[in-house]
């Protein structure tokens, strides 16, 4: 079936009304998906989503004993529609797998595509706006914790340390800690109920939810507001849309500028808000660019800014998800900067620590790791941007490794001298990064050019510990730049440190009282 839409997800409106129904085909054989119903999306003002499938503030009615989910939906033909799903037909499918479904209005009979992250078994808590999976520990903490939230708001997650089992976190408040985070584990009977504490048990979770949500029962505080979230990241901008034309993209704001092009807030296809990032003509070769845009767009992780799209041809054109808050070194010297503290600073080294880890895992290489190479969205969230693209230039000055565009003071010393660019290598540039975060942007080596820190470095100086900066992140600082490049810690490593760093001490699970 000619598909007549693409779809992307990012601002919502309520002009029309639309079901639509949603199929696939499994071994060439149709197959209804009436047991799928839309994941949560939210009004919360967020441009772009992240890749981690959040969702909230979910719409359900009953008519005829069909569940009816509304979520909301931009259909890039400029016509904005919210998409109502109630029930499924069949619907001819070429495969089971891929980032965008097949969709067709039963208003219109008009056919296109949704992201296949905005659907959801409906037999599973997936479905519920309360349920958000897979996430960590911390992410549900910084979720909870933002300003807007008040005592009780709360959310289930999987258990991070037993399998099937699920988490209660809940945001609580007292006068000696201010507002925390409370977690309780959910078990699971064998008889296939749940339960908190044994002498109250649930055959479902939804009934657990519904009772903490009426009673205390021995927790922090009843249940009150579920967690918002953001919605989820749409896998590209549409299905069809990768190398893209240049007139597709609109120029709004330009936030900044470098030694190799600018960045601009845009606008794509007229609906969807994006980053644009534009390169000088002669800055790299739009045929080893788009090779290595293909191995980029592949990296897939919350923590990393996604590639969107490109123009490959000159003057090129990077295309990327939107993060409202802009570079993180500019966002650390600014007026918020001044106000964060270090559990929040050791927050965001643990969010640049998660994306790398997982850069590691793929066996990339970032060569430019650096807070102004790091975007910040809302509640501090931070994702590595600009990967891949530094062994691509050909500026001379910079290829040359030690002229003045080479940003020499992140860069370890084999591959400075070398040219030997590392994984770790990007670990000695993270414990640069890390004294960034220390001084709120300060530029590394105070004092020093770029020749005097190469040698210096050479003769084995380290950075002392920055003012207010605890000894044990000095101490991890300089693990990071040990001479011998296997001797650095993994990502994964600096990862768990930064994200037990305040936690190590405190119980995995709150016991509540009575309980």
């Amino acid at each position: 079936m000619k598909a007549l839409h693409s779809c992307a997800a990012e601002d919502f409106y309520n002009e029309r009304m639309a079901k639509i129904l949603l199929s696939k085909c499994i071994s060439g054989c149709l197959q209804t998906l009436n047991d799928c119903v839309a994941k949560r999306t939210c009004s919360t003002g967020v441009n772009m989503p992240p890749s981690q499938p959040f969702w909230n503030n979910l719409h359900v009615s009953l008519q005829d004993n069909k569940l009816n989910i509304v979520f909301f939906f931009t259909v890039l033909n400029q016509s904005k529609l919210n998409l109502l799903i109630t029930a499924f037909v069949l619907l001819p499918f070429h495969t089971l797998e891929g980032d965008w479904w097949l969709a067709r209005s039963l208003t219109t009979g008009e056919s296109g595509y949704i992201p296949s992250n905005y659907v959801a078994p409906s037999d599973s808590i997936q479905a519920e706006e309360w349920y958000f999976g897979k996430i960590t520990r911390r992410d549900s903490e910084r979720l909870l914790l933002s300003l807007e939230n008040r005592r009780g708001t709360f959310l289930v997650r999987e258990s991070e340390t037993t399998k099937g089992a699920y988490c209660l976190s809940v945001l609580d408040f007292d006068n000696m800690k201010g507002l925390n985070v409370k977690h309780y584990k959910i078990r699971k009977l064998d008889s296939g109920g749940f339960y908190i504490t044994s002498r109250t048990q649930f055959s479902n979770l939804q009934q657990l939810v519904s009772h903490y949500r009426k009673h205390a029962d021995g927790l922090c505080h009843c249940l009150t507001d579920v967690c918002p979230v953001l919605k989820p990241q749409t896998q590209g901008l549409a299905r069809d849309a990768w190398e893209i034309p240049r007139e597709s993209l609109r120029l709004d704001i330009k936030l900044g500028q470098g030694c190799f092009g600018e960045v601009w807030m845009g606008t794509w296809n007229g609906t969807t808000r994006v980053a644009i990032k534009t390169l000088k003509p002669g800055t790299m070769s739009p045929e080893a660019f788009l090779q290595e845009a293909q191995v980029m767009k592949k990296l897939r992780h919350e923590k990393l800014v996604q590639l969107y799209a490109v123009v490959s041809e000159e003057p090129i054109y990077i295309v990327t998800e939107y993060m409202g808050q802009g570079s993180l070194l500019d966002f650390l010297k600014g007026d918020m900067g001044k106000i964060l503290r270090l559990p929040q600073l050791v927050d965001m080294a643990s969010q640049i620590a998660s994306g790398m880890a997982y850069v590691e895992r793929m066996n990339y290489v970032h060569r430019d790791l650096r807070a102004a190479n790091i975007l910040v969205g809302d509640n501090l969230v931070c994702k590595v941007a600009d990967f891949g693209l530094a062994r691509l230039i050909e500026d001379n000055e910079y290829t040359a490794r030690q002229g003045a565009k080479f940003p020499i003071k992140w860069t370890a010393p084999e591959a400075a001298l070398y040219g030997r660019f590392t994984i770790k290598s990007d670990v000695w540039s993270f414990g640069v990064l890390l004294t960034e975060l220390a001084t709120k942007g300060r530029v590394p080596y105070p004092g020093m050019v770029n020749r005097e820190v190469l040698d210096q470095v050479e003769r084995g100086y380290r950075m002392p510990c920055p003012a207010e900066c605890p000894e044990s992140l000095h101490e991890l600082m300089l693990s990071c730049w040990r001479k011998e490049p296997e001797e650095r810690p993994t990502f994964e490593y600096l990862q768990g440190f930064l994200e037990d760093y305040f936690t190590s001490t405190e119980p995995q699970y709150q016991p509540g009282e009575n309980l």
